[in-house]
């Protein structure tokens, strides 16, 4: 059982640490055919740049059927990544973007920090010039707005 707690909390520790690197490096490079829509306003509810979360659920897909036929550690990774989606869901989508029916800012802490540095990572509508890639860990503000403005 520990085992297990121990293997979801690396993938799910993992996947933010895949998460900055992909999104400073391909979203914000070669990929960024699909992810400039969303630095820029999209009618409708979906843009281009949720084909990736698309993405990244099929391959969860896959590892649930491949740890349910063959080896279980891909199955508790699938549940890693799982759950990192659904907190990226919330924080991203519904805290820093207000994509859900529920409208709440925080006004301290921790979450305030994900969408302030979220919201300084959208100052930039071009694929150079950003900061602050993560989706759950962000770095201190002060820290970023140097960063932003040494851009």
């Amino acid at each position: 059982m520990i085992d297990s707690i121990i293997i979801i909390c690396i993938s799910i520790i993992g996947m933010e640490v895949f998460a900055i690197f992909f999104h400073k490096y391909f979203m914000h490079g070669p990929g960024w055919n699909w992810h400039k829509s969303h630095h820029k306003y999209t009618e409708g509810y979906f843009e281009k740049n949720d084909l990736y979360a698309l993405c990244f659920s099929l391959i969860a897909a896959l590892l649930f059927i491949l740890g349910t036929l063959y080896w279980t550690p891909l199955y508790l990774i699938a549940i890693g990544f799982t759950i990192y989606g659904l907190l990226y869901g919330f924080v991203h989508d519904g805290l820093v973007h207000q994509r859900w029916p529920f409208k709440y800012t925080p006004k301290s802490g921790y979450l305030y920090r994900l969408v302030l540095a979220h919201r300084i990572h959208h100052n930039t509508t071009t694929k150079e010039g950003a900061v602050s890639f993560g989706f759950l860990y962000a770095e201190r503000i002060s820290k970023l707005k140097i960063k932003f403005k040494d851009k």
